[in-house]
């Protein structure tokens, strides 16, 4: 076996500064390059903006003034300017930014502008979705590996690929090269997913599971928590002032019904409904609760 050994005048801090074009390369952070969060998540959204005027053939080989890029991301000119500054790029006054050059500078700063292979675990109804969503291929991100612990779900093909069980991810995740994991389970089993990915070597995880994991400091990880994201437009609703909200004192008294997680009952003096609607509590479809203890 060969050791390779450091050349002289090696510095090992730049290393961890220099990004690689090669899948599975070094991955530097927001906060290693001095880029603000906030700013990392609107430069995702210019790009997908300019990504989608590539596709649509406008501004070919054209530029882009910041303030048509600012009002198609939804944020003002100057916050646009700002986050464009830690690029490097501020564009020509008067002219704008040139499209295809701004596009790759982006790509190149949020990594997009190589593969990165994905682990999805978890494929009940939210994990399949994710499984057959077109729209990641599109943006640099190859779902390789998908995995459950269900053996209901164990050895079905989804969108193409097999479901392995979760107990084989440590090595089948080596074998395939993720780098990124997304986990789509119950909060039960998150932290035991999250346990094995880690012990696969994967450094970055997207979760939709609520809760907070324990990782290593060195893990990255963004959670997405669609029943908080709702409950924050629930506020919003709760406060709006009288003027905004729907009028409803108008309605003739024969036409209200009581809502309280059920369909109303029928209306005096009209006719019954064809069918009936029963809503019931949603269920969170990912690992099988049963089989939700995966030992690490």
């Amino acid at each position: 076996m060969s050791v390779a050994t450091a050349p002289v005048g090696y510095d090992p801090t730049a290393e961890a500064k220099r990004v690689t074009s090669q899948v599975g390369g070094a991955r530097v952070s927001s906060r290693a390059r001095g880029i603000p969060e906030a700013t990392v998540a609107r430069l995702a959204v210019y790009l997908r903006v300019l990504s989608g005027l590539e596709g649509r053939g406008e501004h070919s080989g054209s530029t882009i003034s910041s303030t048509e890029l600012a009002q198609s991301a939804g944020v003002n000119s100057a916050k646009l300017r700002k986050d464009l500054s830690f690029l490097g790029s501020y564009g020509i006054r008067g002219v704008g930014y040139d499209v295809v050059t701004l596009t790759d500078e982006i790509s190149r700063t949020l990594g997009a502008h190589r593969a990165h292979r994905v682990a999805l675990v978890g494929l009940g109804n939210l994990g399949q979705a994710l499984a057959g969503y077109p729209g990641f291929s599109g943006r640099g991100f190859v779902i390789s590996a998908l995995f459950d612990a269900d053996p209901e779900r164990v050895g079905r093909d989804v969108d193409g690929l097999r479901v392995e069980d979760i107990h084989d991810a440590r090595a089948i995740c080596r074998l395939t090269g993720v780098t990124i994991g997304v986990i789509a389970t119950p909060a039960s089993a998150a932290q035991q997913v999250a346990d094995i990915l880690v012990g696969a070597g994967l450094r970055s995880i997207l979760t939709f599971a609520p809760g907070v994991l324990n990782v290593p400091d060195d893990v990255e990880v963004r959670h997405v928590d669609l029943s908080l994201e709702l409950q924050i437009l629930a506020f919003h609703e709760a406060h709006r002032t009288p003027a905004a909200a729907p009028a409803t004192s108008s309605l003739p008294a024969r036409a209200t019904g009581q809502v309280s997680g059920q369909v109303a009952g029928p209306i005096p003096g009209q006719p019954a409904a064809s069918g009936a609607i029963a809503i019931g509590p949603a269920r969170h479809q990912g690992l099988h609760p049963a089989a939700a203890a995966v030992p690490s």
